[in-house]
């Protein structure tokens, strides 16, 4: 029980931590104006579409690409829009930083045995 006892105190400390203090903060300030937070989902939808296009093996819609890039050119000038992303991503460093502390640990996790999963 003292791994989990030990995530638990990991969990109170992350959630206690500046990260995610920080985080906390410019997500409500993002979301306390209606404009700004369109303003940024609209542009994740366009993102997330044209990440699938390209995913899929297509072509992007050259006006997709266009929409996406103005949308970024806007976003990048709004403050508050700026420090969210920010913080969202000092956030999700931490917790890919914490993931490789956890998975240095246990080096043989995920390894393949020889390649046997490869043969047929």
């Amino acid at each position: 029980m003292e791994v989990y006892d030990r995530a638990h105190e990991l969990a109170r400390a992350l959630s206690r931590s500046n990260e995610y203090s920080d985080f906390r903060l410019a997500r409500a300030k993002l979301e306390s104006n209606p404009a700004n937070l369109n303003m940024l989902r609209d542009f994740r939808r366009r993102q997330l579409e044209l990440e699938m296009t390209v995913l899929s093996g297509k072509e992007p819609d050259p006006a997709l690409k266009q929409a996406v890039e103005e949308s970024y050119r806007i976003i990048s000038l709004n403050p508050s829009i700026t420090a969210y992303l920010a913080a969202e991503e000092r956030v999700a460093r931490l917790l890919a930083d914490i993931q490789k502390i956890l998975l240095d640990a246990i080096p043989e996790w995920g390894k393949d045995m020889g390649g046997e999963f490869d043969k047929k």
